[in-house]
């Protein structure tokens, strides 16, 4: 297996990728400003399940062919950044503020758990990572793949529950310190949006280029 020190720099890099503001981040936080901890925390879910997805085709060889078909790849960046570019405009239009329940129904924890994974799925930034730093960790002399990459992942897993998890949480406090401030409650929904729309604008252009 992997040797130590080669674990904990994996995740530092790990750490570090995830701690950059990008689609993940974004979408787990305007969960949980939106609808409370409980949708954060299913959110954060999602975005696991999908770093899982990550794993397993970097295993198949899709990374290398995304790497070998440039045009695969900006296709699915663009599409990832219209998919959250879409989320952010439906919070710029709803009528509901954060502490307010929503005028139309809300979407089924289900649904939450597959946008998030959907929304990790079309992650430029994870696609970058699993292109640039993945591979260099999968070392055949040290034992099956497999289990290399199983272990990979659970660090990648981890870091993700505990970054986005607390962000959630956080969040969900925040959403609760604004329940009694009507004004600023409405300002900050809208405020989600624009920050989703920023995010999805920047994200596709730094891949992009």
């Amino acid at each position: 297996m992997l040797q130590t020190a080669d674990l904990w720099l994996f995740f530092a890099m790990v750490l570090g990728v995830i701690l950059l503001p990008g689609l993940d981040m974004a979408y787990v936080m305007a969960n949980s400003l939106v609808g409370g901890w409980r949708r954060g925390l299913v959110a954060t879910a999602g975005v696991v399940a999908g770093g899982a997805c990550h794993v397993v085709l970097a295993m198949l060889g899709v990374m290398t062919l995304l790497r070998v078909v440039p045009a695969a790849f900006n296709a699915m960046l663009v599409a990832g950044a219209a998919y959250i570019v879409w989320i952010g405009w439906s919070l710029l239009r709803s009528r509901a503020t954060v502490g307010e329940l929503p005028t139309v129904e809300a979407p089924s924890l289900l649904t939450i758990f597959c946008r998030g994974m959907f929304t990790c799925l079309l992650n430029p930034k994870a696609y970058l990572f699993m292109l640039a730093v993945f591979p260099q960790f999968l070392r055949p002399e040290l034992g099956t793949l497999g289990s290399q990459a199983l272990l990979l992942w659970m660090i990648i897993a981890a870091t993700q529950v505990a970054i986005y998890g607390g962000m959630a949480l956080a969040g969900n406090r925040l959403r609760k310190w604004l329940g009694a401030r009507p004004q600023a409650d409405a300002w900050l929904a809208r405020g989600v949006g624009v920050v989703l729309l920023a995010v999805a604008f920047s994200t596709a252009w730094a891949g992009w280029t």
